[in-house]
């Protein structure tokens, strides 16, 4: 018969003493830490830093009278006027570009667009009272055809209901050409239409605009983020729109970088990965493939969940502002469109 043995009671035994680093059993040859245990020494090898010359600011342009975008806190649909308060700030932060969105009535919008051809447009008469009172600004121009179809999709339609890739190139190629005219020095095809990078290059070449550049968003995925920047272009009930016949599907990355090839090879000065955040591996790849800038644009959806997440108290609003466009940077884009522009440059001194 088995008797159990009688147990001791337990005793409470004291915690060793730290031992010190002298004493310390470990060998370490390479101790990381000493690059983190001082500011200054954090400051002087830290690796990714951003700078207010990183960033483009979008600015969405109207008609009517200044409006806060409730999708976009902090944004607005700003009339001509009151665009150059806002260049004005860019200046004195030191924010060299900015991109202009139009927001147009339903009596701007056709199936054919004819909006975008106006030489007295609204993107015409803000291009060039921006650059007559800022030259020093980088003026870039989105040259899409969205913002003028009553459709909403980013080209003209052939009978059959689908985009018709050619005839929208021609158009954007005449839309090019008149921003350049009126000041931008860059157009920015949205529109992912195929041949349009080399077809825009040889129009602005041929009508004496050698001198502006392409920045061509060679990598735009067909992503749900557009939400917010679609309302604020008065495009509320076109959230939904499909235009993944057009705009590359979120799963493929090799065929973004086949797109951003192809946009190299026709001339395109910048390539763009759109969105920025959710695609940090797309433009990571697409750093080791080229030798041109890359941009990159941190979408209004993006911007709206950091925003709405710090609303409710969940996030920190600045912290995962800077970490957001910290980490885009550090993917390797060199140039920065984003919501977050101008407070980001004025928190730049915090971190």
């Amino acid at each position: 018969m088995y008797l159990p043995q009688k147990q001791e009671p337990l005793q409470c035994r004291e915690m060793p003493a730290p031992v010190s680093s002298k004493q310390s059993p470990l060998t370490l040859v390479r101790r990381l830490r000493r690059l983190r245990e001082h500011p200054g020494v954090r400051g002087l090898v830290q690796e990714t830093r951003l700078a207010p010359t990183d960033f483009i600011m979008p600015f969405f342009i109207t008609e009517g009278p200044k409006e806060a975008l409730e999708a976009l806190p902090g944004q607005w649909r700003l009339p001509i006027e009151d665009l150059l308060k806002h260049c004005e700030q860019l200046v004195n932060l030191g924010i060299l570009g900015l991109c202009l969105f139009p927001c147009l009535g339903p009596k701007y919008k056709t199936p054919c667009a004819s909006a975008a051809l106006d030489p007295d447009g609204l993107v015409v008469r803000a291009l060039l009272a921006v650059k007559a009172a800022f030259p020093q600004l980088v003026l870039m121009s989105d040259v899409a055809l969205d913002p003028y179809t009553d459709h909403g999709h980013d080209g003209l339609l052939c009978p059959q209901g689908h985009v018709d890739n050619d005839a929208t190139v021609q158009q954007l190629c005449q839309v090019a050409v008149l921003h350049a005219q009126a000041g931008a020095d860059w157009v920015g095809p949205s529109d992912m239409m195929d041949g349009r990078v080399g077809a825009i290059r040889r129009a602005l070449d041929k009508s004496g605009h050698e001198r502006t550049g392409i920045i061509s968003y060679s990598a735009k995925f067909s992503s749900a983020y557009y939400g917010p920047f679609r309302q604020a272009l008065g495009n509320k009930e076109k959230r939904a729109l499909d235009k993944r016949s057009y705009q590359l599907d979120p799963a493929n990355g090799r065929q973004a970088l086949l797109e951003a090839q192809l946009d190299e090879d026709e001339g395109a000065d910048i390539l763009l990965v759109k969105p920025a955040g959710l695609y940090l591996d797309v433009i990571s790849q697409l750093r080791q493939k080229t030798l041109l800038p890359i941009a990159a644009y941190q979408v209004s959806g993006e911007y709206a969940q950091i925003h709405a997440a710090a609303q409710r108290g969940w996030l920190d609003l600045n912290a995962c502002m800077h970490e957001s466009l910290l980490a885009i940077k550090r993917a390797g884009a060199e140039v920065i469109l984003s919501y977050f522009a101008v407070e980001a440059v004025k928190g730049l001194r915090s971190f």
